[in-house]
């Protein structure tokens, strides 16, 4: 975790009911679940295995060492899985090197969060060297905090990563929203006990309990956020 939040930042109890934001990235800010699906399928081509389309919606949004792992089983490849993981993180950061696209809204809503000073982290199932890449392109600035996958114990689906981004903000997780893009994402912040805005990139995600789903980053400005905490009061 890295964070440009002073160690002195505190709330008054008249804050605001929202107090930080949090952002996936993959799929959510940016255009890349199918950059990482290309690098799965070119890096096991050069293994000799072909990838079924079907497996696309097992690995999406998961821990490098889950989806990778679920590959290594499901193809029978003869390697090892810290093998896999450098060949598959290299291949990624060769692609999003030549530019990253940015989801529809995504410039906007980053803009606008920093725009009402609200405390905002990204929080990713990817290696630090891919998100510290991937924020050059969004713009490290919108950031207060970052989180990567290969910084907490247990990464997504567990709660851990969403948990050690309020408590590097000093945020209530009950007070903070989630923007995310998977079921593995959404699960990771519901256990944390966040307010989760689901955004379905590959596949569907269905409306439940202290989730709305939502077609495209489009419909989320910080009015719909700060709505989405207070309604949970």
């Amino acid at each position: 975790m890295t964070s440009t939040v002073p160690a002195s930042l505190t709330r008054s109890a008249e804050a605001a009911a929202l107090q930080a934001v949090f952002l996936d990235m993959d799929g959510t800010l940016v255009d890349t679940e199918g950059f990482w699906w290309d690098a799965e399928v070119e890096v096991f081509a050069d293994l000799g295995h072909r990838l079924d389309e079907a497996w696309r919606d097992v690995v999406v949004g998961g821990p490098m060492t889950r989806s990778a792992g679920y590959l290594i089983e499901a193809t029978g490849a003869d390697i090892g899985l810290a093998e896999l993981t450098v060949l598959l993180n290299d291949k990624f950061e060769e692609r999003i090197s030549r530019g990253v696209p940015l989801m529809p809204g995504a410039a906007r809503l980053l803009a606008e969060l920093a725009a009402h000073n609200v405390p905002t982290a990204l929080v990713s199932a990817s290696h630090r060297r891919i998100i510290d890449r991937v924020l050059a392109s969004l713009g490290p600035q919108h950031f207060a905090l970052s989180v990567a996958g290969d910084e907490v114990p247990r990464t997504k689906p567990h709660p851990d990563p969403y948990l050690l981004a309020a408590q590097g903000l000093g945020a209530e997780p009950a007070r903070c929203a989630v923007v995310e893009d998977t079921a593995t994402g959404v699960a990771s912040a519901e256990a944390a006990g966040c307010r989760v805005v689901a955004v379905p990139s590959v596949a569907p995600i269905q409306p439940a309990g202290g989730r709305v789903v939502v077609r495209s980053l489009e419909e989320v400005d910080v009015v719909f956020l700060r709505t989405l905490i207070s309604a949970k009061q």
